[in-house]
C-alpha cells in the first residue's frame, strides 16, 4: 500500500503517523499542504493531527482549503481511502467529505489521556482487524472534540453502520457518544482519538496496531 502523509504548518502528529504506517508494511510519502497533487499511485491519504494554521477560524478550516486538500477531495471522490484523525478529522468536515462539525469540548477544557473506545462496526477497512463490541484504548489530545450533528444527519449514521468508534465515556460533549465516523462508502473515516498513538508498548498500549494492520491487509487481498 503506497500511503501519503499531509503537512500542514502546525500538524504535530505527521510523523506519529508516518512511523505507525511504515510500522505496518505502508510505503509512505510526506506531502506539504501547498502541493497541488498527490503522488502517483497513491491508495491512502492521512490527514494527521496538530493545529494547522494555528486553528484560526475554525479548527481545520484554513487547512480545508489549501491546494492538497483540493487533490484529496478528488482522491476519495475517485474511490481512495482517507484517514483523518484528530485535526485532521476537524478538516475532512470542512471539506465536506465526512458530515458534522467539531466543536469545543463541553467542558471548555484540552483534554490529553488514554480513553477507552468501543468499536462499533468491523464493516470498513479501517475497522475489520476488530470485531464489533471491542474495547480498546487510544489517548486523545483535543480541545475541539465536541462531535456535532443534527437528528436527521445522526439517524442517517446509525442506519447505514457509519458510527466506527464510540466513546465507552463522553468525555467531550459529543452526540451519541461519536468517537469516529464513516463516508456513504466507507472508505473515509475521521476520528478523534489517536490510533497511531497507540502502536507501541513504548508508548502504553498497542491498540491501534490492529487498525493500521487491518487497512494494510485490504489492500493486500485487494
Amino acid at each position: 500500500m503506497r500511503a501519503a502523509v499531509v503537512v500542514f504548518p502546525g500538524s504535530n502528529c505527521d510523523r506519529d503517523m508516518a512511523v505507525a504506517l511504515k510500522a505496518a508494511g505502508a510505503d509512505v510519502t510526506m506531502v506539504w499542504h501547498k502541493d497541488a497533487s498527490l503522488p502517483d499511485g497513491v491508495d491512502l491519504v492521512a490527514v494527521p493531527g496538530g493545529f494547522s494554521f494555528g486553528d484560526y477560524l475554525r479548527c481545520g478550516a484554513i487547512a480545508a482549503q489549501s491546494p492538497i486538500c483540493h487533490a484529496v477531495v478528488a482522491h476519495a471522490n475517485r474511490g481512495g481511502y482517507v484517514l483523518g484523525v484528530c485535526n485532521g478529522f476537524q478538516v475532512l468536515t470542512e471539506t465536506g467529505l465526512l458530515p458534522g462539525a467539531l466543536m469545543r469540548n463541553s467542558g471548555l477544557k484540552f483534554i490529553c489521556k488514554a480513553v477507552d473506545l468501543k468499536v462499533e462496526t468491523s464493516d470498513s477497512a479501517f475497522t475489520e482487524g476488530y470485531n464489533a463490541g471491542d474495547i480498546v484504548a487510544y489517548p486523545v489530545a483535543h480541545h475541539d472534540g465536541n462531535y456535532t450533528v443534527d437528528d436527521d444527519t445522526l439517524s442517517q449514521l446509525r442506519d447505514a453502520n457509519r458510527i466506527a468508534f464510540t466513546y465507552c465515556e463522553n468525555l467531550n460533549g459529543s452526540v451519541a457518544d461519536i468517537a469516529g465516523v464513516l463516508s456513504e462508502n466507507r472508505r473515509v473515516l475521521g476520528m478523534m482519538p489517536h490510533p497511531e498513538r497507540a502502536v507501541d508498548t513504548g508508548h502504553g498500549g498497542t491498540d491501534g496496531q490492529a487498525l493500521f494492520r487491518g487497512l494494510l491487509a485490504q489492500f493486500a487481498t485487494a
